[in-house]
């Protein structure tokens, strides 16, 4: 029987391109997100890929993601994101709100909701996708570094209380990777202000860069565990390190 792989945030970035690769893969895919219209155009693209309507910051509809499978082998939690800039002096609250609801509850409620079948199909993956901004903090990053250090500090504390259990718990910490919207969404769509963060750096990170590196560690052998795996462009040496022409 094939292996069942659900993603998160699967409509766009990250998401998208971790679906269409774990298709490739081989895995049947449960494309999860909010903007259904989306998913539904990528399943008919992707053979493999079955689209279900996700909103990670409602207990309901993860119940109903649950009580739609029946199995889980892989679960990437994958949804989140940042929004603004401003100093923690400055910053609104409403924003770090939404941050920690969607990256740290959401990743919660999903996880609870799936980690049994992960567990029951003897040898499940729990891939957290992090970033980079949960190891070191930065200026105006906080409610996504407050955010992301949580989802991180999460993912370890799994790992200790899984321990003999038949799961893999797999952080995945991607550095400056270039979508279509994420800075999008952390400028509030100020696409001049969003562009300028990738200005003159040679080949930032893809989203099939970074899919690539969790088809690769969620395809180990059952007992290699990949704890953390930060992923980087060459030309990023850490968050205020950048090199550009």
């Amino acid at each position: 029987m094939k292996r069942t792989a659900v993603v998160t945030g699967a409509s766009s970035g990250i998401g998208e391109a971790t679906a269409r690769r774990l298709a490739a893969e081989g895995f049947d895919v449960v494309a999860a997100a909010r903007r259904r219209e989306r998913l539904d155009e990528l399943a008919a693209e992707v053979p493999g890929i079955r689209p279900v309507t996700l909103d990670v910051t409602s207990q309901e509809s993860v119940d109903e993601l649950a009580a739609s499978l029946d199995r889980c082998d892989v679960l990437v939690n994958n949804a989140g994101g940042a929004i603004g800039l401003e100093p923690v002096a400055s910053g609104k609250v409403a924003d770090w709100q939404r941050m920690y609801d969607v990256n740290v509850l959401g990743t919660l409620r999903v996880t609870q909701a799936l980690l049994p079948r992960l567990v029951e199909s003897g040898d499940g993956v729990l891939l957290m996708l992090t970033s980079v901004a949960g190891l070191v903090s930065y200026e105006g990053g906080g409610g996504y570094n407050a955010a992301k250090h949580a989802q991180t500090s999460m993912t370890e504390v799994l790992r200790l209380e899984l321990v003999g259990q038949p799961v893999r718990i797999v952080e995945v910490a991607p550095g400056m990777v270039h979508t279509e919207e994420f800075s999008l969404n952390r400028f509030r769509g100020d696409s001049a202000a969003a562009g300028r963060v990738y200005e003159g750096v040679p080949d930032p990170l893809s989203a099939d860069d970074v899919a690539d590196a969790i088809a690769w560690c969620v395809t180990r052998p059952a007992h290699v565990n990949v704890d953390r795996l930060v992923i980087r462009p060459r030309a990023q040496a850490a968050q205020h390190k950048v090199h550009r022409v």
